[in-house]
């Protein structure tokens, strides 16, 4: 019987700005490849519009977790590398905090009484 393609699924409210941040951490990256890379460590299950994403890279950078430059990509073309800084960093470490509590809670909850 062939696989099914995973179905994709819409982000939770909140947690696209902690997706971008924690991809960051890898590396500069411009939007395209975060995009790519939130899709290909989710096996596809997590898609990133980029009526999403260039708003909150925006937002990101206006709260001033995330800079950006203009480079050169591998295709030769001109993009927008974004970079995570100290306190995008520090945002990080509460976003995954919390979201971890939220976790925690949303499995008390699913479990059969």
């Amino acid at each position: 019987m062939p696989r099914l393609p995973p179905k994709k699924s819409e982000l939770l409210k909140g947690t696209l700005d902690m997706l971008i941040l924690r991809t960051l951490t890898v590396r500069p990256t411009h939007g395209y490849a975060i995009a790519q890379h939130i899709e290909r460590r989710s096996k596809e299950v997590l898609a990133v519009e980029q009526g999403s994403l260039y708003p909150a890279l925006a937002r990101l950078q206006r709260k001033g977790w995330v800079t950006s430059r203009w480079a050169e990509s591998p295709t030769g073309r001109r993009a927008r590398y974004y970079t995570i800084t100290a306190s995008g960093r520090r945002k990080l470490a509460e976003e995954i905090s919390s979201f971890k509590r939220v976790l925690v809670a949303i499995k008390s909850v699913m479990r059969r009484a």
